[in-house]
């Protein structure tokens, strides 16, 4: 009886400490305090880029100097959502504007970028990418409007059989599109996800540049709820191959094809353009870099 009791007594004395340990190793896990992303080597802001000699815009003798050979970045964008389905006025939500039009010599063009969704708004149809003119270019990846391309007010539908993107992991997105002919293809992980057609469309970029906001509505009124990172934009079609090599590179890859590189924001710290095109952006109202984004993140 006296043992029992001893032991009953042993058990509520230190149950309660044993509880409370184990919750605060759940909760480090989930923040990905033990996600082995967190010991390996991280790039500064700006430690590599593209270098053009004779200018932005040209492609003589260009090439990539610093630190790239896929470091991870040491932050990634967040933007916070839309706080509620009713809230459209400017300065409650957040994003990062692109100040003048990209020069795009083609029809054609590639968006690849990391996504760390956090889930959809269902009143909703947030945007990634896109221009803030007419809806002349731009993408969702949010299961609340179901589509992913949007050109020229036609919008190309998701996969028969999807319902929603993967939310809480890093996945990495590319989306292709050729004006000639109005084909697109959307890879995930360097995979094929699904193609369609749109409209032949020549007119493919005629305004700023929105990046983690919607692009019709470029007031904060479907700002992107989750995280990007390594958002990289090209005046052509890049091959299934080159899609594939970029996804090994990982989150903190380099872009491939330089000379058709119109616009790269890793964003590691700042929204600068290290295309050296000069296509720098702003920060807008709640948009924050954060150093605490390897939770979901696996190295291809």
């Amino acid at each position: 009886m006296i043992k029992s009791q001893s032991a009953m007594e042993y058990l509520m004395t230190y149950g309660w400490a044993i509880l409370i340990i184990a919750v605060v190793l759940a909760a480090l896990f989930e923040l990905g305090v033990f996600n082995p992303m967190t010991f390996a080597p991280k790039a500064s802001p700006g430690s590599c880029q593209v270098v053009r000699p004779e200018g932005a815009g040209t492609t003589n003798f260009i090439s990539l100097e610093g630190e790239c050979q896929g470091e991870l970045p040491q932050y990634a964008a967040s933007f916070p959502g839309n706080p509620s389905a009713v809230q459209d006025t400017i300065g409650q939500n957040g994003w990062v504007l692109v100040n003048s039009p990209l020069d795009i010599p083609s029809v054609s063009f590639t968006v690849v970028g990391w996504i760390y969704y956090r889930g959809p708004n269902p009143s909703h149809c947030e945007g990634i990418f896109g221009d803030g003119g007419n809806g002349h270019v731009g993408f969702s990846l949010m299961a609340s409007c179901g589509y992913m391309l949007y050109i020229n007010n036609t919008a190309s539908g998701w996969p028969s059989g999807t319902t929603e993107f993967p939310t809480k992991t890093w996945e990495m997105v590319a989306i292709e599109y050729s004006g000639i002919n109005g084909s697109t293809v959307a890879f995930l992980n360097g995979k094929t996800y699904y193609s369609s057609t749109l409209p032949a469309h020549e007119d493919i970029v005629s305004s700023p540049i929105y990046i983690g906001d919607d692009w019709w509505q470029p007031e904060g009124y479907d700002t992107f709820n989750g995280s990007l990172a390594d958002v990289q934009f090209y005046n052509t079609t890049l091959s299934a191959n080159d899609i594939q090599a970029l996804y090994q590179e990982g989150i903190g890859g380099a872009p491939i094809k330089i000379q058709n590189l119109v616009g790269w924001w890793p964003p590691n710290g700042n929204t600068n353009d290290y295309s050296g095109n000069g296509n720098n952006g702003q920060t807008e109202y709640s948009v924050t870099f954060t150093s605490s984004w390897y939770s979901g993140y696996s190295a291809p």
